[in-house]
């Protein structure tokens, strides 16, 4: 695979400066323009032999290019905050927003290297982890991400040679350390190892190009002239999008207000529904049509007042000292609430979080997107809000906003929406593979419990902000959003990350239902030997 990154090709000192310029200025218009569309991210992924020039080619881009619209991030051995999460949580957070240019050394092929190199993995666990590199390349260039990959390679004997070179500069030789000879005596296992990355690895949405890199002319220019056509491509690319793109956009935004990520953007209650006649029902005269995972539920299920306090008491007690003991042990836990609008996660919530230690938990609402994380994929924004180990994590309304919301009022295409379950599916495995405690509850109610909700909420002063005209629209499309659930329950249930559906027309009985579930699913976790994950909850 490498022998045609040896054929030592140079490029002299005049031709490289006659065509150095050219090339330059097309990289700085090109950058321009990606900033202008705002639309592409851009990563750049540097892997290769030590000598290969991989820091000097970032240096020259940052030389060429504008750098204050690069961003570059090397990831060596992880950070003790780093340990605490999933391997990919800081990939994620330093993803460059849409617009802008990532330069990776050191990226995610680093430690599987190493690990693969040291023995430390096998075969299966090397596949694997290559697996998961693959599909979170390819969840990042399906949502637009354009990605070029270089390995900078150098034969045995010129890798020797650099080595040697840099030692005998002053000023250079501390550059060398004692882990690069090392490496340079273990030069067969490492190319051993990088070939089958690369083979396992180079596809078409992120390709793998192998450059020569004894040549510091021929190196940069083979680059620079690479970096130009993929941009060149991508602008022309989204040019060519633009306008079928704002036109389909245009057509699913006239369906209604919805901000896209399932909550409405003000908190007032119209003025158009002030006044309404309470009688006035979007879902009167419209018959279910489905069966489904929800419309067989028992929703008769009932708590007493005595029952519940009794229960409450019981298991607040309870989870209190699971989660002390989880905190000591650095188990994390995330609890995904979803359900329909009044189904009553709020209340679910503040019965757990009225059993914990108030520094061990943070809630997060999800509604519209900010500007910063429209710049980035769907997942970014859950990524980044992950906790260091031993803390709670509670989404109110989370990444399935894809699934629901935005499949059903045409916010996501169908090719968006559809390989969500996949993506989806792997991020969750991500986070049970770390040891962390997921438990995925839907709330439901029954149309007939929404909708004497929603009036209570119209006469009840304290409770009248939480209503609006984007939750009357939304229940015309009861049974859409029905068979959107239907479906997520039955591509994202899986054996580590099974659902849980929660009767909710008794707000006694759900409350207690969340509390005894998360308290049963981090009992078993505790209960695992030390370092693993319970194989389901």
């Amino acid at each position: 695979m490498f022998e045609i990154a040896e054929l030592g090709r140079k490029v002299d000192k005049k031709t490289f400066r006659e065509e150095e310029p050219a090339l330059r200025q097309e990289l700085l218009e090109l950058q321009q323009e990606l900033r202008r569309l705002d639309h592409i991210q851009v990563i750049m992924v540097f892997g290769g032999v030590e000598g290969g020039g991989k820091s000097a080619t970032i240096n020259l881009l940052n030389e060429w290019m504008d750098s204050r619209w690069l961003a570059t991030d090397s990831f060596d051995d992880p950070a003790e905050n780093e340990l605490e999460r999933p391997e990919f949580w800081r990939y994620w957070r330093a993803l460059p927003p849409r617009g802008r240019i990532g330069l990776f050394i050191s990226s995610w092929y680093h430690l599987v290297t190493l690990d693969k190199v040291y023995e430390k993995i096998d075969d299966a666990q090397f596949e694997k982890r290559l697996d998961r590199i693959v599909a979170f390349e390819n969840a990042l260039a399906n949502d637009g991400a354009a990605i070029i990959k270089f390995w900078m390679h150098l034969s045995r004997d010129a890798q020797e040679k650099r080595l040697k070179q840099l030692e005998k500069d002053p000023l250079l030789r501390v550059r060398v350390k004692e882990q690069d000879w090392k490496h340079w005596k273990m030069y067969d296992q490492f190319i051993h190892v990088a070939e089958r990355i690369i083979m396992r690895t180079n596809t078409g949405k992120a390709p793998w190009h192998i450059i020569e890199g004894a040549d510091e002319n021929y190196r940069s220019l083979t680059v620079g002239t690479l970096v130009r056509d993929m941009l060149r491509r991508r602008i022309e690319e989204m040019r060519a999008e633009q306008p079928m793109s704002a036109e389909l956009n245009s057509e699913s935004r006239g369906v209604g207000p919805n901000d896209g990520d399932g909550e409405t953007a003000g908190s007032n209650v119209p003025e158009s529904r002030l006044g309404a006649e309470l009688s006035e029902d979007p879902l009167q005269d419209k018959e279910p049509t489905l069966v489904t995972l929800l419309t067989q539920l028992d929703m008769s299920k009932q708590l007493d007042k005595e029952a519940y306090v009794k229960k409450l008491k019981r298991w607040q007690a309870k989870l209190y000292q699971l989660h002390m003991e989880a905190r000591a042990r650095g188990v994390s836990s995330i609890l995904v609430f979803e359900g329909p609008d009044a189904a009553g996660k709020g209340g679910a919530i503040r019965r757990i979080t009225g059993a914990l230690d108030a520094r061990s938990y943070r809630v997060h609402g999800f509604a519209a997107p900010t500007d910063e994380e429209r710049a980035q994929h769907y997942l970014w924004r859950f990524w980044r809000h992950l906790s260091r180990g031993g803390r709670i994590t509670i989404f109110d309304r989370s990444w399935y906003g894809r699934v629901l919301v935005e499949r059903v009022e045409g916010f996501a295409t169908d090719d968006e929406w559809r390989r969500a379950y996949a993506e989806i599916n792997d991020f969750e495995e991500q986070l049970i593979e770390h040891g962390i405690v997921l438990v995925k509850y839907w709330v439901h109610i029954t149309p007939e419990e929404q909708l004497s909700r929603f009036k209570a909420r119209e006469v009840t002063p304290h409770k009248r902000w939480k209503i609006t005209d984007e939750d009357w629209r939304n229940r015309e499309r009861w049974w859409d959003y029905e068979l959107a659930v239907s479906d997520m329950v039955q591509y994202t249930s899986t054996q580590l990350a099974p659902w849980t559906l929660v009767e909710g027309n008794d707000k006694r009985y759900a409350r207690v239902k969340a509390l005894e579930t998360f308290c049963n699913c981090l009992e078993k976790r505790l209960a695992a030997p030390s370092g693993k994950a319970a194989k389901a909850h």
